[in-house]
């Protein structure tokens, strides 16, 4: 009551204000310079940012740029070729079955079984589909459903860099703080002792990747054994973040933290069917975890998106049976790693071992001081091709005169880049 009779009276004065004459004609009119009592009580309020260090990601950055010099996009990692047409048309089939309304939350009972088997027939542990696997939104929401799960204000989540970009805004949006150790450089190992060094009795989680963007190395059996043994004695959850998991090459096996009984007990594992099969933009993925985990984990899953695209869903369901699908995979990206590399010799680049996912690191300061943002971006200017700087997968951007490539790419699309960069460097 004391607002509106303060509003009324305002109001009042304001009209009576208007009222009065203010030329010599007699009409009455508004002053030029008259700022109406009201519209300065109602000014729209300020937001403070809870991220005021992150603007527009790089890889939006650069895939604008690339398109608006005619560039060729290696930056950004998304396939060019298409996506096999059986499952499109599975997709389809599903779509005209009537499958077009909310999947269960925790995602369609036939894919999760159907990645139960995957999993069991991959890494020898057969997960409870109904208790311990989620289907969620992409890879992307998974890791932010399970930072958000276990991390509480001033908590500390050890991340190592370089990091994929959506760590650490994920664990800042929950409160939590991000401690960052460096992969040794230059063969981005883990360096145990750091990482021993890096826990606290706050210490949260531990966030891994493997293989890894967007170094390309990947984690073996015996990393695996280590971080078992630093976990054990500690209360701290393990966050792996698989999406590349098909994609190890050399005949390597991708070590998944699943195969590791002391590991998965403490740990969401994320992957991405995106990735596998060659569709990213149509953001599907799962975590896979005990089930005192999923619990908390679906928790926050079901006031993200609740549920997920469901005519893929039906279709992954029926495809994962294909397990050439995902089996070839190794191959099929080594072939275009050897192809891009292979190019790559006739460039003035000095390529880093690829070992898994499908980015190679390309080396450049031999070639000029510029700092590796800026050199991203004159590269995409003048020369035609889009890569990522590696600094920004930084906090404190660590500048090694690295760029990313991504070569999940048609041939001519490769050839096309690397002839420019050889006549043109």
């Amino acid at each position: 009551m004391v607002f509106w009779a303060f509003f009324a009276g305002a109001n009042q004065c304001f009209n009576r204000k208007m009222s009065k004459t203010h030329s010599v004609t007699g009409r009455t009119q508004q002053p030029d310079n008259h700022v109406p009592l009201i519209q300065s009580l109602l000014t729209s309020p300020t937001l403070p940012s809870k991220l005021p260090h992150v603007g527009t990601t790089v890889f939006t950055v650069m895939s604008r740029l690339a398109q608006e010099h005619n560039a060729v996009n290696l930056g950004q990692g998304f396939p060019d070729f298409p996506c096999s047409d059986e499952l499109v048309s599975l997709v389809a089939q599903a779509m005209r079955d009537g499958h077009n309304q909310y999947a269960p939350m925790p995602g369609l009972m036939s894919l999760r079984e159907a990645i139960a088997q995957k999993t069991e027939r991959l890494y020898g542990h057969a997960p409870d589909p109904e208790s311990e696997i989620t289907v969620t939104s992409g890879g992307t929401e998974a890791l932010y459903a399970a930072i958000s799960a276990v991390v509480r204000p001033g908590d500390e989540v050890i991340v190592l860099e370089p990091c994929y970009d959506s760590y650490l805004p994920a664990i800042e949006l929950n409160g939590g703080l991000p401690v960052c150790v460096p992969l040794r450089f230059t063969d981005f190992s883990i360096d145990f002792d750091l990482l021993r060094a890096a826990f606290t009795p706050r210490t949260k989680a531990v966030i891994i990747n493997t293989p890894h963007n967007p170094t390309g190395t990947v984690l073996r059996q015996a990393d695996m054994n280590q971080l078992a043994n630093l976990l054990r004695d500690t209360n701290a959850f393990l966050i792996s973040d698989e999406v590349y998991e098909h994609i190890v090459f050399d005949g390597a096996a991708h070590e998944s933290v699943l195969r590791h009984p002391a590991l998965r007990e403490r740990s969401f594992v994320v992957s991405s069917f995106g990735k596998t099969y060659h569709v990213t933009g149509w953001k599907l993925g799962y975590c896979v975890a005990p089930k005192a985990l999923t619990t908390e984990f679906r928790k926050v899953h079901q006031y993200l998106t609740f549920s997920s695209f469901t005519p893929l869903q039906v279709a992954l369901a029926a495809y994962l049976r294909r397990t050439d699908a995902y089996e070839s995979l190794p191959a099929f990206y080594q072939q275009k790693r050897d192809f891009f590399t292979n190019l790559m010799q006739n460039t003035p680049f000095k390529l880093r071992p690829c070992a898994g996912s499908y980015f190679v690191l390309a080396e450049y300061g031999h070639l000029t001081d510029e700092n590796d943002y800026d050199y991203a971006i004159r590269l995409t200017k003048e020369i035609g091709v889009a890569a990522v700087p590696l600094s920004v997968f930084y906090r404190e951007k660590t500048d090694n005169k690295l760029l990313r490539f991504c070569f999940a790419k048609r041939e001519k699309t490769l050839e096309k880049a690397v002839e420019r960069l050889a006549k043109r460097l």
